[in-house]
């Protein structure tokens, strides 16, 4: 159904017009922890939240501004989960920050246009819109990696992000411009009509597919596009770096969606064989190189480059034989792969910012030996994460595996049963140096002497996420059947 425009967008309007007071309140804000600037951001972003929330709950799908923009259960979804991850991120962050300097008002007020251009990309139903909301997100992401400007470091993460991500969105530009160049239209909904016509000219599609298909495995962290994954995640400081391995996940799995599955659904068979190379390569690349890291970070970064191998898996197997029976279910999986991916990363990063203090860092993987002697229950939580990112029961990573496995296996073609047990295989391997932290922790001598610094508010909410990776694992139902009814309603739209 056709809505007035600013209905479509409220949710975005909001948070462009909080952005814009917390970038106007804090030249006012003399407290040096910019405490009122926090507070004002988290509020703005559980606004923003609720709104996304009542939109899904209300189940319609609506378009607005010309048929540029459309609101659906997905898009409300993944919207209300990133801003949840960035909620939960600034609460993680808030105690490193103020030890660094880097409690500043520009921190926040970027923050917010990485979510609003999350938002954009989530409910994007034209080109141009995609490409806005990716260079928000983009630009506003390669400035929070700079912003420890006297930090030599943070500073060669970011150029080395600016530098590779510019060349990526040519990619996807490029391929974009190839696919208006084929069907004459730059609407999604209209591409894939054309596209379904047949009388187009197919080379030129598949060529623009190409272009495309690299931008988005950019995006998402995936081999062989994962050059930058390692080198940011190890450089930028630990609060961006959570900020980018969160939220922006949930923005490129939604223009995965909106471009290939929305709009080229008719060109599954092309880019499905891409996103099995991709899948494969990521698995393999990642679980091997990260058994030779000592940097914690450097190690969790390889680790999320095999994670996008699994989410890509799922995203491979949604069209068999020519027809859609399994699209729902491997697309939903991906999707609730995608969740526990993001919640145990949230975990895993906030972790490393608690234990870190002024001058210290706490990123190499000797920084948590004997853990469990100085704080059992930090180890605890850590060990938590580590077994959902490695995929032991009864985490909620486990069951996430399990969906794209399943998803792969019962379509009953012999190459996705063998790319099941390939990932199976590839995961046993993963394991060991998820194992190896849980080992350092609870078996080797402590190296550091200092008492673990005590914030109040982030113990409450590492409990919580700990919790929630625990508990969502043997309980996940209600997430995954969310995930299935939001995955339908945007198929059927």
């Amino acid at each position: 159904m056709t809505a007035l425009n600013w209905q479509v967008v409220l949710p975005e309007i909001w948070l462009l017009l909080a952005a814009c007071a917390v970038l106007l309140i804090d030249v006012f804000n003399e407290h040096p922890e910019r405490r009122p600037t926090f507070w004002l951001t988290q509020v703005a972003i559980a606004v923003f939240a609720l709104l996304q929330l009542q939109g899904y709950m209300a189940g319609t799908t609506a378009y607005g501004m010309q048929g540029m923009v459309v609101v659906d259960p997905m898009g409300r979804l993944l919207a209300f989960f990133a801003a949840l991850s960035v909620m939960a991120t600034l609460a993680y962050a808030r105690p490193t920050l103020a030890a660094r300097d880097m409690q500043k008002g520009e921190f926040y007020t970027l923050t917010l246009f990485v979510l609003l251009g999350i938002s954009v990309m989530c409910s994007a139903n034209n080109f141009l819109v995609v490409y806005l909301g990716l260079e928000l997100m983009s630009l506003s992401l390669y400035a929070l990696t700079a912003l420890r400007r006297d930090h030599a470091i943070s500073t060669e993460a970011a150029m080395k992000y600016f530098v590779l991500g510019a060349l990526a969105s040519g990619f996807l530009l490029y391929g974009l411009s190839m696919m208006y160049g084929a069907t004459g239209s730059l609407e999604i909904p209209r591409v894939f009509d054309r596209i379904a016509t047949g009388s187009i000219n197919k080379e030129v599609l598949v060529f623009g597919v190409v272009f495309v298909v690299a931008g988005l495995a950019f995006k998402l962290g995936a081999a062989p596009f994962h050059m930058w994954v390692p080198d940011v995640y190890q450089g930028a400081p630990t609060a961006v770096t959570l900020l980018i391995g969160g939220a922006p996940k949930f923005a490129a799995f939604a223009i995965t969606i909106r471009l290939l599955v929305e709009g080229m659904l008719g060109l599954a068979i092309d880019w499905q064989q891409m996103f099995i190379v991709l899948a494969v390569a990521s698995l393999a690349i990642g679980n091997l190189a990260a058994i030779a890291q000592t940097n914690l970070k450097r190690m969790l970064a390889y680790s999320t480059i095999s994670q996008m191998g699994f989410i890509v898996l799922g995203l491979s197997a949604g069209v068999v034989s020519g027809n859609t029976l399994s699209a729902g279910n491997a697309y939903s999986s991906s999707m609730f792969y995608l969740v526990a991916y993001v919640l145990t990363t949230l975990g895993t990063f906030g972790l490393i910012m608690f234990l870190s203090r002024q001058g210290f860092e706490s990123e190499e993987i000797n920084d948590f030996a004997g853990l469990a002697k100085r704080s059992p229950w930090l180890a605890g939580v850590m060990t938590v994460f580590m077994f959902s990112l490695a995929g032991v029961p009864p985490m909620v990573g486990f069951f996430a595996k399990l969906a794209v496995i399943q998803a792969l296996v019962t379509t009953n073609v012999p190459l996705y049963i063998g790319l099941a047990v390939a990932a199976v295989m590839f995961s046993l391997i993963g394991a060991f140096y998820y194992l190896r932290v849980v080992k350092v922790m609870w078996f080797d001598e402590p190296t550091q002497t200092a008492p673990v610094w005590q914030t109040q508010g982030v113990t409450l909410l590492l409990a919580a996420n700990g919790a929630a990776v625990f508990l969502f694992g043997p309980f996940s139902g209600g997430i995954m059947a969310m995930c299935r009814d939001a995955i339908v309603a945007a198929l059927s739209s």
